[in-house]
């Protein structure tokens, strides 16, 4: 499965990354007038056909054909093409591919492919989370290193937030902890950049989709990390009527929570 998912990741980068170094390109707004874009549609229908082919027998979920998905399955494939939509038109180059498998409401596989940053991360067969280095071929596979989320200090904690959607609410919530150094990015780089041990915690007080996190979150898992709901502290669970996500906080464990 992880082949696969690396393989049509790699192939939907390539295609988003073909329509973002051209001149211009379309930018369309849909229905809750959140832009899209050609490379979403294009990189969707290379994905698409690739998972339907090769798991005809899961259900998929996909951003962009997000009306079609009236029921709910256990087991799901889930993907949003190009999360950090936002990002892509402002050619800032935060944005992700994002592949995801859902078993029992909770991401156990996946990979996050931030083709314009040239970093690849994903969860190996064991479920043990990877960033690949290299030329990424298509094909073959090329050298990996585990990561695996910090040990944090909570006199002093390095937080991510959103570049696009960061406001007054989430720089409040982060007042709440000690914090060192904070950092901007985009799309599910955020959990990715936890996963590393690059941050320490990443509070999203704002609407998501469960296409929007769930790559991000099973790569954070695979390093140890933990992705739980804001106003509770239990686990983000997937497979939501709607897929629509609660408020939530990604974080290394030992992080000391604060309530919102």
């Amino acid at each position: 499965m992880m082949q696969v998912f690396r393989r049509l990741a790699l192939e939907g980068g390539a295609r988003i990354m073909e329509i973002y170094n051209a001149d211009d390109f379309d930018v369309k707004l849909k229905s809750d007038s959140s832009p899209v874009t050609e490379a979403d549609e294009a990189a969707d229908a290379i994905i698409s056909a690739g998972l339907l082919a090769a798991f005809p027998g899961i259900a998929l979920v996909t951003e962009e054909q997000a009306a079609t998905h009236a029921e709910r399955a256990d087991t799901f494939i889930i993907v949003d093409p190009l999360d950090g939509t936002k990002e892509f038109i402002n050619r800032r180059g935060d944005f992700t591919v994002n592949i995801a498998y859902v078993e029992n409401g909770v991401p156990l596989r996946g990979v996050v492919y931030a083709p314009a940053k040239g970093r690849l991360f994903y969860t190996d067969a064991a479920g043990q989370s990877v960033e690949e280095t290299g030329g990424f071929d298509h094909s073959l596979a090329g050298p990996v290193t585990p990561i695996h989320v910090s040990r944090p200090d909570n006199a002093g904690l390095i937080v991510v937030a959103s570049k696009s959607h960061r406001d007054q609410a989430t720089d409040d919530y982060i007042n709440k902890y000690k914090v060192k150094d904070s950092a901007s990015a985009g799309s599910s780089l955020k959990f990715c950049l936890v996963a590393t041990g690059e941050a320490d915690l990443y509070p999203r007080v704002g609407r998501t989709m469960e296409w929007d996190t769930a790559a991000g979150h099973a790569v954070l898992a695979g390093a140890g990390g933990q992705v739980v709901r804001f106003d509770d502290h239990t686990a983000l669970r997937y497979g939501k009527d709607g897929f629509a996500n609660p408020f939530f906080i990604a974080h290394a464990p030992g992080v000391n929570l604060q309530r919102g």
